[in-house]
């Protein structure tokens, strides 16, 4: 008898199911608005012009090697990591409170402070510390922060589906009527999956509510410059937070705004109370590091390193980001102009008030649900899609698809 006996099958992935059902489909015009990636204009995955000259410049370095790095990663790939989300001129760098540990990906990095949270956040053992997260988010932050040992990960209201827009009122009673000290994933910019963020006003009130009851923030940067093409503008909510003063996590991954997918790049960064509290959490980040990845990859690291540290590459990559940003918001403008054109039923404002990669298109399940069957355009079950799946060549037939949804099922 095995010993794997007992053992369930689990679910597919839903976006990596529908990658599945999209590329056994034989329909010629299928479309998939489902891919969690940036595409070109001709459907294809970019590599930055920016990384291609990097990577050149590391494969004739004789000074590199393949020694492992320090457990915490590269030093000049975490501290120049941290500058961008917090800026060279961030209060709390200059005062030495900040550290970052090199993660593999964002999502190493939200396994990482799940992890660091569940041990010492409030106490020794945390398990029954409510953390919230957004109504709807990334499907993965409620399995991250359950396998780390939170026994209580609960929504926090966020998406307006009437308004097609953000909850605030709900968002706040949330903040205002959850236990002291609970733990909220914040979305830096871009929010996934909705693509709605609050305004720089409603930031500033949520961030009051949250200093006041001693919450707990931990952002998620996925996006920075690639949502709006501005890094400063898309990490607008990370500083104001620490200009108040707050202590916080920030998971960030370099996946979407250096094209980094499979190399696995992400940086944690800790903003706290003071240099020694800093020194101390830093101490038990290397031995969580140590008892999962040992210490992680370098080459993924050097290239954001290299970038990030001269001003000639920095300036370079900064116009591949607003490249890849100018697409994102032209095809935002293009589907609106085309579903207003056709008249198609209800507002749209909502596809170019959002921002960032994905929208919520408001379509509910029934017209998704025709939409992959019957025109082969292929999106989220929630109604979400990924705008780089639109191209000059197929967004008419998007729009007309839409069109046709919204206006035979009901």
């Amino acid at each position: 008898m095995s010993v794997f006996c007992d053992v369930q099958q689990a679910a597919p992935v839903a976006v990596f199911k529908l990658t599945q059902d999209f590329n056994n489909d034989q329909f010629p015009n299928k479309v998939n608005l489902g891919v969690g990636a940036y595409r070109t204009d001709e459907g294809k995955p970019w590599v930055l012009p920016v990384v291609k000259k990097v990577e050149k410049l590391i494969v004739h370095d004789d000074r590199l090697n393949h020694e492992y790095l320090p457990i915490l990663g590269l030093p000049e790939f975490r501290s120049s990591s941290s500058k961008i989300v917090l800026g060279d001129d961030s209060p709390a760098i200059r005062e030495d409170r900040v550290g970052g540990v090199q993660c593999l990906g964002g999502t190493g990095a939200l396994k990482m402070g799940a992890e660091f949270l569940r041990r010492f956040y409030n106490g020794s053992n945390n398990t029954k510390t409510p953390v919230y997260v957004s109504a709807p988010t990334w499907e993965n932050h409620n399995a991250v922060f359950s396998s780390a040992g939170f026994e209580d990960v609960r929504p926090y209201k966020y998406w307006d589906a009437e308004k097609r827009g953000l909850d605030l009122s709900g968002f706040l009673r949330d903040l205002e009527s959850c236990p002291e000290r609970s733990i909220f994933v914040l979305h830096a910019c871009a929010h996934n999956p909705t693509g709605t963020d609050p305004s720089q006003e409603q930031w500033k009130q949520i961030a009051e509510v949250m200093m006041r009851r001693k919450l707990f923030a931990f952002f998620d940067s996925a996006y920075q410059g690639f949502a709006s093409g501005n890094l400063d503008k898309d990490a607008w909510a990370v500083c104001y937070f620490v200009s108040m003063g707050i202590e916080m996590f920030c998971a960030q991954s370099f996946s979407k705004n250096f094209g980094l997918y499979n190399e696995r790049v992400g940086n944690l960064t800790i903003v706290a109370r003071d240099a020694d509290n800093l020194k101390r959490v830093l101490s038990q980040m290397e031995k969580i590091v140590r008892t999962t990845w040992s210490n992680p990859p370098s080459q993924g690291a050097r290239i954001v390193a290299i970038t990030l540290n001269s001003p000639e590459l920095f300036s370079e990559w900064k116009d591949n980001v607003k490249t890849m940003a100018d697409r994102v918001l032209l095809m935002r403008a293009q589907l609106k102009a085309k579903l207003q054109s056709l008249g198609t039923p209800g507002t749209w404002d909502h596809i170019t008030d959002q921002i960032g990669m994905f929208s919520f298109t408001g379509l509910n399940s029934k017209q998704v649900e025709y939409m992959v069957k019957e025109k082969h355009v292929y999106l989220m079950a929630s109604g979400r899609i990924n705008m780089c799946g639109l191209t000059s060549k197929n967004i008419d037939y998007v729009a007309e698809s839409i069109h046709e949804a919204v206006t035979t099922v009901q």
